[in-house]
This record gives structure tokens, C-alpha cells and sequence, in this order.
């Protein structure tokens, strides 16, 4: 997926066992809704995620579908994981991977690599779906150039737990007892987690930044309620469990250690340094990017103007730039 920043919404003040509550801003990728809990104005990371996207729920028409054209990428993996449809990842390594629900594609970015994300064209003489969740890991100082890598890991291979009303998935990290097989740089934990009415789920306390977003349903905190499209920021060291309304819940939980320093995040570029960001743009006009074989004929062309922010901690000040790039 692509930077396209929208208006950032005012949050509501969050009730006791909370440090935040953040409300995703709504924006449109060529006819399809996205919404985007990171970064946000109140905070721009939780562990190393430092974007998070929910595409849809939503349905192209029959000759219709997702269509982001090759961009690049530095100092980041991208992790995309699916509830409906299916998406076509393309990279200038030369990956051709579908993405279907449960899959988990990491593409480590590290130096710089350009990819695109499509519906199939045999998908598109039918009416598809499209529903899931792309996030961006921050990569540490010491791999922020390390070299492009994209891996796949189909549903199967990922560990899942199913006891006293709950059903997790370990998408990637440690938590609850599971290791998952994906390959992080650093310690986070990142889940799927479905909810029957009334059964709780405790937080991971082996990790200094938690959040949890909540896909469906409603969960319960320390007796505040919070319904589809928050995203709860808790504070560190606080041993509380979710716990499900009577409609049950979905919720994605992720976090982990807090990052080793400041991010600067332009368009898809992040680094923790303001100069690498600066090359990594002049790299891409120049079409210094590897192309991306099977999608060579488009590009998503550098923004003239972005939103530069310097993604940190709540105690450290951000930088916003201004400007109000497209794509």
C-alpha cells in the first residue's frame, strides 16, 4: 500500500487503563475505502508498527478491482494479511505471490524495493471482495539497509490456539505461550484474534507497547465499552484482558518493544535518518528502484509536496510537514 494522508480526527479522552484511543482517518485508493490508525496525530507507533491500514470491507464490480501501481519502499517491512478476497504482490526481486485470507506476505524493504499490489485479471470478470489489514514494520537502525527480502507464509504454517471462547493466530512475534515462523528484527507480537460473547483475552505483558484494534464486534476494558474502528493503546506494564461484548468480537493485537530512536516517514520512505529519505526520493525520479517484472508499464510518480513526520515516542515531540502529496 501507499502513504495517502487524510485529516487526522480528534480522539476521544480514554478512560482509565488506557493511554489512548485512536480513530482512524477514512481516505479513498481509487474507489475503495481505506482507514488508517497509524501513525496518528496523538501517537505514530506502537513498538515498530508505525502505519496501519484496514482496506474495506468492501466489493468491486465485475471488471473492477485494486490497483496500486509499482512504488517504492525503504527502512520498513510491509506485512498484508487478509479476512476476504485475494490480492497479486509483484516486487522488483521478482515475487509473484497471491495473498488469500490467513496468509501472511513480509516484504522487508531494507535498502529499497519497489512492488505493486493488484487484484488478479481473472478475478475481475466476477464481482470480488476485498477486507484485510496492511501494516508497516519499522526496521532498526542497524537493519535499516539491510538487503530487500520478501517471504510468504501460507495460514497453516502460523500457530493457532482456540480455547475457552477464543481462537488466536499468531500472525508474527511472540505472545500467549506461541512463536510465530515469520522472521521479525525486532521483539513485537502482532494477532488475530476471534472472540465469542463474554470470553476474554489477556494482553501479552512481556512487551513494553501494546495496542489492540477492534475489527468487529465490541470489547470491554476495565468496564468501557468500544465498538469497530478503535484502535486502544494501553499503557506499559498494565496486566488487563479484553473481554468480549454480546455480539462477540475480532480484534487485531500488536506491539512490542519501543523503537531504538525517532522514524522520519515521507510518502512510503521511513528511516531514522532525514538524508536517507532525501536519496531514497532522488533514487526513485531517477528510476534507480528496481522495476517490478509482469508490472512494468506504471509507477506511482513522487509526490511534489508530502507530509514528512518524525515518528516517536508520546514524550518526544513530532514534525509534521506541510503539503498534501497524492498518488
Amino acid at each position: 500500500m501507499t502513504w495517502l494522508p487524510a485529516e487526522d480526527p480528534t480522539c476521544p479522552t480514554p478512560p482509565p487503563g488506557l493511554e489512548l484511543v485512536l480513530l482512524p482517518r477514512a481516505h479513498d485508493i481509487g474507489g475503495f475505502e481505506v482507514r488508517r490508525a497509524l501513525p496518528a496525530k496523538e501517537r505514530q507507533m506502537v513498538g515498530p508498527f508505525i502505519f496501519f491500514d484496514q482496506m474495506g470491507p468492501g466489493e468491486f464490480l465485475a471488471g473492477k478491482g485494486l490497483d496500486v501501481r509499482p512504488h517504492p519502499h525503504i527502512g520498513l517491512s510491509t506485512v498484508t494479511y487478509l479476512f476476504e478476497g485475494e490480492i497479486l504482490h509483484r516486487d522488483s526481486l521478482g515475487s509473484h505471490q497471491p495473498i488469500v485470507p490467513g496468509d501472511v506476505n513480509w516484504m522487508t524493504a531494507g535498502r529499497g524495493i519497489a512492488h505493486s499490489e493488484r487484484t488478479d485479471q481473472g478475478l475481475r470478470t466476477r464481482t470480488n471482495r476485498l477486507f484485510g489489514i496492511q501494516s508497516w514494520v519499522a526496521l532498526p537502525k542497524d537493519a535499516e539497509e539491510t538487503t530487500p527480502a520478501f517471504v510468504h507464509h501460507p495460514a497453516a504454517s502460523l500457530p493457532l490456539v482456540e480455547d475457552t471462547g477464543v481462537r488466536l493466530r499468531l500472525i508474527a512475534g511472540e505472545g500467549w505461550g506461541l512463536a510465530s515462523p515469520v522472521a521479525v528484527s525486532t521483539p513485537l507480537f502482532y494477532a488475530d484474534a476471534a472472540l465469542t460473547p463474554g470470553s476474554a483475552l489477556p494482553l501479552p505483558d512481556g512487551h513494553e507497547e501494546r495496542a489492540a484494534y477492534v475489527l468487529d464486534g465490541e470489547v470491554e476494558v476495565a468496564s468501557d465499552s468500544f465498538g469497530p474502528g478503535r484502535m486502544l493503546v494501553f499503557r506499559a506494564g498494565d496486566r488487563l484482558a479484553l473481554r468480549a461484548g454480546p455480539r462477540g468480537a475480532r480484534v487485531l493485537l500488536l506491539g512490542g518493544a519501543a523503537m531504538d530512536g525517532p522514524r522520519h516517514l515521507f510518502w512510503n520512505f521511513v528511516s531514522s535518518s532525514r538524508e536517507r529519505i532525501e536519496q531514497a526520493k532522488a533514487d526513485w525520479q531517477a528510476g534507480r528502484f528496481g522495476k517490478v517484472p509482469g508490472d512494468e508499464q506504471e509507477f506511482i510518480p513522487l509526490p511534489e509536496r508530502a507530509v514528512v513526520r518524525a515518528a516517536s515516542r508520546p514524550s518526544e515531540p513530532g514534525q509534521v510537514g506541510e503539503g498534501s502529496p497524492t498518488s
